[in-house]
Order: structure tokens, then sequence, then C-alpha cells
């Protein structure tokens, strides 16, 4: 029987290869889908992995600085350093915004950088080409998904920035290329307001009768000083001395500053069980459908070629062949489908991949699954069928 349905492909060989063409193009999408929840997931970790810190200190009752707004004072770090197991604490600022270089507008995350060296919370741990950042202003290191050459001039809101450095996979957890500023220009660009809104709140300001009473001299001023500075952060990145726990740390930090405060496995759990947790239901659903779509397509393609041989198969009746020979021809001529097709969406996910704007990881445990997954698809499908088969009468071999 297997030579009896190797002899049927062959001589269908057209409609069962472009077929076969078809359902792995199908796959190679389910397999790209998969591979992209994969590589937001990856870049959650990488986000975590490349700040370097062991705690997030945020404002208090929110999720921290990536999946919620979060804003404290910028003093804080000095008292948090104090906290014994605490080895270096760091101020930095994240800011999802367009970068303009030239005529072209890049969507990057900018991260504020606190004065310091390379290795400490916050810093971009390696570099690709050129050098970290060492004045205290205009000068940014970017991640070379940008597209930005060392050289470059950034615009940042009101401010130029000359690229100075590179690094590799800096990603925020949507994706998005890093770009490092220092922490200053970064709170500038982030909390600070154009020129004009300082204007127009210094008139409005100005203009309140409570500021003509004499009891309250200087105050005025105090305010309008207080509209061209800043002194906030995102949140506190810290990093703890070998031997104490996450939580012998966080403890203190919470009771004292009145912060909250993540772990890692806390900031996984919000980065992947909240942050993309709408994009995996929504990449699931899609999955779902596709397998419905590729069943139908292995299901119709196997019951037409069936069809096709009907009296073949009365034949086969005629002269006492088993109804289970029967069903397993019908079932090789399913999972052969399956294989090419496979064979086809892999290759096809392989070299699509890198071509996609988000990275898209594709494991070699996926693609097991998947492999699997596919024959069991195909020998669902071929029960149609199969049953179609089971139920021809072996005189319609005589009847012609």
């Amino acid at each position: 029987m297997i030579s009896l349905a190797g002899r049927d492909i062959l001589h269908t060989w057209g409609k069962f290869v472009f077929t076969g063409i078809g359902l792995g193009l199908l796959i190679g999408v389910t397999l790209t889908m998969a591979g992209v929840y994969r590589g937001m997931v990856a870049d959650g970790m990488a986000l975590l992995d490349n700040s370097g810190a062991d705690l997030w200190v945020a404002q208090r009752d929110t999720l921290g600085p990536y999946a919620e707004s979060s804003s404290i004072h910028d003093d804080l770090w000095r008292g948090i350093r104090a906290i014994p197991g605490v080895a270096a604490a760091a101020n930095v600022t994240y800011l999802t915004m367009q970068v303009r270089h030239g005529v072209r507008d890049v969507r990057a995350m900018v991260v504020g950088i606190m004065a310091g060296r390379p290795g400490d919370p916050g810093w971009p741990p390696h570099l690709v080409a050129g050098r970290q950042i060492t004045r205290g202003h205009y000068e940014a290191v970017a991640d070379i998904a940008t597209g930005f050459q060392l050289g470059d001039e950034l615009k940042i809101r009101r401010n130029r920035y000359t690229v100075v450095g590179l690094t590799r996979r800096m990603v925020s957890s949507n994706g998005d290329p890093m770009v490092f500023i220092p922490l200053k220009d970064a709170q500038e660009a982030q909390f600070l307001k154009d020129n004009d809104a300082i204007l127009m709140q210094r008139r409005r300001t100005a203009s309140n009768p409570a500021f003509d009473r004499p009891n309250v001299p200087g105050l005025l001023d105090a305010i309008i000083a207080s509209q061209t500075t800043n002194s906030y952060v995102n949140a506190i990145l810290v990093r703890l001395e070998p031997g104490y726990t996450p939580e012998e740390v966080a403890e203190p930090i919470r009771r004292w500053k009145r912060l909250t405060v993540y772990d890692r496995m806390e900031m996984e759990e919000i980065l992947v069980g909240k942050l993309i947790a709408t994009s995996a239901r929504q990449i699931g659903m899609f999955l779902v459908i596709l397998a419905m779509v590729s069943a139908a397509i292995v299901a119709f393609i196997i019951y037409t070629l069936t069809m096709d041989k009907i009296r073949e198969i009365a034949v086969l009746k005629l002269i006492g062949t088993r109804n289970r020979t029967i069903a397993a021809m019908i079932m090789q001529q399913a999972l052969a489908l399956g294989a090419i097709g496979f064979v086809v969406g892999k290759i096809a996910a392989t070299f699509a991949a890198p071509y996609f704007p988000k990275y898209v990881l594709l494991m070699p445990a996926d693609s097991i699954i998947g492999f699997f997954a596919v024959l069991l698809i195909c020998v669902l499908a071929s029960l149609v069928a199969v049953r179609l088969a089971l139920k021809v009468d072996p005189a319609e071999a005589i009847g012609g």
C-alpha cells in the first residue's frame, strides 16, 4: 500500500506539490507568528538583563517604569544607596518618542543615565563601536537597529546630540531600539515644558490675585523657577551586594522610603503577564485560525484525491483489501502533504524572519512541536476522506 500511495501521489504530483507549497506558506506564517511572540518575550528579558539591576524602585502603587508612568524625586537614590546590601543605585528615565535624524524620524526609547562608568545600572553593558558617554550633555549611544552611525547628529526635543557609540540588542519591551543620553538632558526632554508653555504658565501665575498679598514675598519667583527646573526620574535601578536577597533590601525601601520595589521575577511577571498579555492572546487566536485553515486545506485536497480514485478503492475492496489498509493509504498521503508543507513553511519562516520590523525568535522546540502538530492536523483532516473511502461499495468496480 505504500507503493500504491506513492504512485497515486506521482500520478497527481502537480496538484499535490502546489497544495503542499500553499499549505507550507500558511505553516510559515504560523511559525513566524509564534516567533513574534517569542521575540516579544525575548525583548522584555533583554530589557531587564541590560538594565543591570536586581531591584527596580518606582513610584508607589505603580507597575514600575515599563508598564506604567512612574515619577519619583531624583535625590532619593542617595538614601537608597546607604541601605545595607545595596552595591549600586542609579536614577534612570525612559521616554518612547520619535528621534529625528535629518529628515528621518526613528521610533526609539530614549534612556537617561546618570553620570558614572560603564557597568553601572542603566548603562549599556557593551558596545559594538565607538565609546560610552563621557560628557554631561549632548552625547548619545544608540542601538544599531536605529540605523544611526557614529558621528550622526540627532534631534531630541530642542537639543541636538552626537552619536558617540553604538550598541546591539538594547530594546524596549515593544522592540523599540534604545538611545542613551545624559540624565539631565533626558529629564529636560521628558518633564520640562516648551518655552511658549512656560511663558503662558508664568502669565497665569502672575495674574493670580493670591500673589498680590504681602505675606507671600518671593513665592511667585519660586514657582516660576520650579517651572524651568526638573527634579524627577522614572525609577531607581538597584544592584545588590553578594549575600543579600532581594527581599532583604526591598523591605526597608518600601517601609521607610514609601516606594514600590520590584525584583526580577516580579518585573518578568509584569512584562510578560501584563504588558504583552493582550498581544499574546491575539497571536494565539491567529494561530488557532491558521490551524483551522490548514486543516480545511488538507481535508479538501485529500477528499478530492479520494474522490478521483473511488473506482480504484472499490477494486481494492473487491479483491479483499482490508479497510485498515485503505485508510492507511489515505493517511500516508495526508502525512506526506503535511511533511512537504512543513518543510516549505520552515524554510519560508527562516528566510522571512530577518525582514520583519520586530524581532522574530524561531526556537527549535517550537519547530518540533509545530511539526507534530501539523502531522496531527493532517491525520484528523484525512478522517473525512477515510470515512468516504470506507463507505465505497465494491460493486462500483464492476458497475462502471
